[in-house]
């Protein structure tokens, strides 16, 4: 009987397992690589043996394939390209927002070439990265003045660090909420040194309810975006314009996080209406923090903007120099910003705003030509059908609104639903998708005009050879 010791005494020896690959190893393969990956496939195996899972020895084409496969794992970059099938337009775990064709060139110059990140090309000395977007954001939003820092919860901890700290700000107690990895707004606030006062119920909050709380302690009225819910129902708060009304005969600044915050009004697309920036400017709210990821379509990014003097302020903190953005974001920015100049143009260009925008037909025909390129391909194995569902906007917006949208449903004959998901993760390119109604969904609204062909080239080679090893 072969015991552990046995096994453990044969595990092959790591310099004679590299130089058998390095006979027929591949030249653009780093030797570190290879040995990175045969000791790690030794490891396993061992780890295996000790544990009682391995029962016998390997033979030599046994090892060789264990080697090759995590060879080709070690290759492959951690982060990596995903098809995005699950109908979440603004995927946070995804990535967020796509960039538009711009971005996407401006992020390779940005790259590959030197830039005037921080050089005044008119004077010749040194300038200030921020006023490489300053003003566009102005002329956009009709703000006197902007600044980008990293994210917007980076935007929020600035604002009420330099406005709010040592001093008490009021927000109701409906919008105190905790968005994506534990960001708590009561958390920033204690973070920034600002005192929180809650005021109202979890469902209505009047004007009544800030005028009674203010003091000589307070500093500002603050108002938050309720980004991943909604309270319906027997509800009720003030608006924009109210809240600047009574923090004016007060001597108070007002401030609001956006969230996602929008340049465009999507509800003539049948959306539901958010407010834009531009109207919350407009209202005269003092300062107004939003994100660049989410809703505007762009890089991850944290956009202030509001009245000259509150935004020097907070341009000076000496915090905003560790939370300030690179030419990465700074070029990519710039150029979905300048998308907006034309608004009709973005809604095409912006791959956020152009997949919320498409039609329902549009959506149809896309599905249609997958089906065509594929369905007769794999329908010994797997059950291809266009299905009717609804996606999500995703990053907070729109919590409670369904985009009816068309999706390739499949139903495969010998493998289960679940082991198909994890399959199709596993993937050069990974497929992501859903489990629906007893059926893999491929939500084709968010999978991409110039995908179709490598998402029928997934299937077919899948349903075609079987499944992934």
């Amino acid at each position: 009987m072969v015991t552990k010791k046995d096994l453990l005494r044969n595990l092959p020896k790591v310099d004679e397992c590299i130089k058998r690959l390095d006979e027929d190893s591949d030249p653009e393969v780093p030797p570190a690589i290879v040995k990175l990956a045969v000791q790690r496939c030794i490891e396993d195996q061992r780890r295996r043996i000790l544990e009682g899972e391995a029962i016998g020895e390997l033979s030599d084409d046994a090892w060789r394939q264990l080697f090759t496969g995590e060879i080709e794992k070690q290759k492959r970059p951690n982060f990596r390209r995903v098809i995005n099938g699950t109908g979440v337009v603004i995927h946070t775990n995804l990535g967020r927002s796509l960039l538009s064709r711009k971005a996407a060139e401006a992020l390779m110059q940005a790259g590959a070439h030197y830039s005037n990140l921080e050089f005044d090309l008119a004077t010749g000395k040194r300038g200030s990265r921020y006023s490489l977007v300053e003003k566009i954001i102005c002329d956009l939003t009709g703000a006197e003045a902007a600044l980008v820092v990293n994210n917007n919860a980076a935007a929020v901890l600035l604002v009420l660090e330099t406005l709010a700290r040592g001093t008490e700000v009021i927000v109701s107690r409906g919008q105190l909420v905790e968005i994506g990895g534990s960001f708590r707004i009561p958390d920033v606030m204690a973070k920034s040194g600002a005192r929180l006062i809650e005021v109202g119920a979890t469902n209505r909050t009047h004007l009544f309810d800030y005028e009674r709380a203010i003091t000589p302690e307070t500093s500002m009225l603050l108002k938050v975006h309720t980004s991943n819910f909604r309270i319906i129902g027997f509800t009720s708060e003030i608006s924009a314009e109210e809240m600047v009304c009574l923090a004016q005969r007060h001597g108070l600044l007002v401030m609001e996080d956006l969230g996602s915050g929008c340049l465009v009004d999507l509800s003539r697309f049948g959306l539901p209406k958010e407010p834009t920036v531009q109207e919350i400017v407009k209202a005269g709210v003092d300062i107004v923090t939003f994100s660049g990821d989410k809703l505007l379509g762009g890089p991850q990014a944290g956009i202030i903007v509001g009245k000259r003097d509150v935004i020097e302020r907070v341009k000076k903190n000496p915090l905003n120099r560790a939370l300030r953005i690179d030419k990465f974001t700074l070029s990519s920015l710039e150029m979905i910003l300048r998308e907006y100049f034309d608004s009709n143009a973005a809604l095409q260009n912006i791959p956020t705003l152009a997949m919320l925008t498409v039609s329902s037909e549009k959506i149809k025909k896309r599905a249609r030509a997958l089906l065509r390129r594929t369905s007769k391909y794999i329908a010994d194995r797997c059950v291809m059908s266009l299905m009717p569902t609804v996606s999500r906007v995703g990053g907070g917006a729109m919590p409670e609104y369904s985009l009816p949208t068309w999706a390739v449903a499949l139903e495969p004959h010998d493998i289960s639903l679940n082991s198909l998901e994890t399959d199709f993760r596993q993937l050069p390119v990974p497929l992501v998708g859903r489990i629906e109604h007893d059926k893999f969904v491929l939500d084709m609204r968010t999978i991409q005009e110039d995908e179709i062909v490598m998402v029928a080239d997934i299937l077919s080679g899948y349903f075609g050879k079987g499944p992934v090893s």
